[in-house]
C-alpha cells in the first residue's frame, strides 16, 4: 500500500528550506515518523484486515512530496 503525499511541508519547515535548511526538516520528519510508525502500522492492519511486514516512509525536498510504503503479508483466504 502506498500513499503519495504532496504539498506536506508546513509554513515553518519550508521556510527552513529557502534557508537551505532542508536537512533538518528531513531529520524531524523521520523522527516523527518513527515515532508514529506503530500507530500508523495498526491503523492499516486494522483497516486492511492484512499483517504488515515493513513500513517504509521517506520525504523529498523539491518537489514537496513525501511517500509512506506500507508492505503487507499475504491475504487469508476465506
Amino acid at each position: 500500500l502506498a500513499c503519495v503525499l504532496g504539498g506536506v511541508y508546513t509554513d515553518v519547515e519550508k521556510t527552513l528550506i529557502e534557508l537551505e535548511r532542508g536537512t533538518i526538516v528531513q531529520e524531524n520528519r523521520s523522527a516523527f515518523q518513527h515515532a508514529m510508525q506503530d500507530r500508523f502500522i495498526s491503523d492499516v492492519q486494522r483497516l486492511s484486515g492484512r499483517h504488515v511486514l515493513a513500513f517504509i516512509s521517506n520525504q523529498h525536498v523539491g518537489p514537496d512530496m513525501e511517500i509512506e510504503l506500507f508492505v503487507l503479508g499475504p491475504a487469508h483466504s476465506a
